[in-house]
């Protein structure tokens, strides 16, 4: 279990959970939630499961978690949170209402090449210059976990290029600065998030 990874991006008063995904089943799911996954393929479903396990734990309360029409989790009453599955497990984190929360999990492995401007800033490209392919993965990441840190406030859809992330590798920590105005966020405004990278997976975090 990659717990090492979530000891140095979260301070540990941050409730944190892990459920791994070959072993979620989906019977366990609350009404609720299984009617959102339906129709998906069993992979998925089970992603899905241990992403709920996970939240449950984190909050430590039995209680569902719907997906709303936007796919975001509906936490429940009184709880905040973010979850993320990837290489066969799923992470979760809980806190207060009115908290910004992000996490995402990744492997570490090299974006598509197709996909890479469609992540990068040319600031990015310029910053990492020849090492930009070993960074892209955690700036993917860090995008994605400023994302999800900052819609409930904005419920707004955007893309990579919204961010522009600065790395400090040494200190394992980011800036994802925002590129436009987008309410209730103005241009310029920074969320600041950590990182880790150990054995095959890149983890980022959010906590505001």
């Amino acid at each position: 279990m990659p717990e090492a990874l979530a000891a140095d991006v979260f301070d540990p008063g941050l409730a944190v959970a892990w459920a791994e995904i070959a072993r979620a089943d989906p019977a366990t799911l609350f009404d609720i939630e299984r009617a959102a996954m339906r129709s998906a393929v069993p992979h998925r479903q089970r992603e899905f499961t241990a992403g709920r396990i996970a939240a449950r734990a984190a909050m430590g309360r039995d209680l569902a978690i719907p997906m709303a029409d936007d796919r975001s989790p509906l936490w429940p009453t009184g709880a905040n949170g973010s979850i993320s599955h990837a290489g066969g497990w799923a992470i979760a984190i809980a806190g207060q209402p009115e908290q910004m929360l992000g996490v995402d999990l990744e492997r570490d492995e090299p974006l598509p090449g197709e996909v890479l401007d469609s992540v990068l800033t040319p600031t990015e490209r310029a910053w990492f210059g020849s090492d930009a392919d070993t960074w892209a993965r955690v700036i993917f990441s860090a995008k994605e976990c400023a994302y999800k840190a900052q819609y409930p406030r904005s419920r707004q859809i955007f893309g990579f290029d919204a961010f522009e992330i600065t790395l400090n590798p040494s200190r394992g920590s980011f800036h994802a600065k925002f590129q436009q105005a987008i309410a209730p966020f103005a241009m310029g405004d920074r969320l600041a998030g950590r990182f880790s990278r150990a054995g095959g997976y890149i983890l980022t975090g959010i906590v505001a």
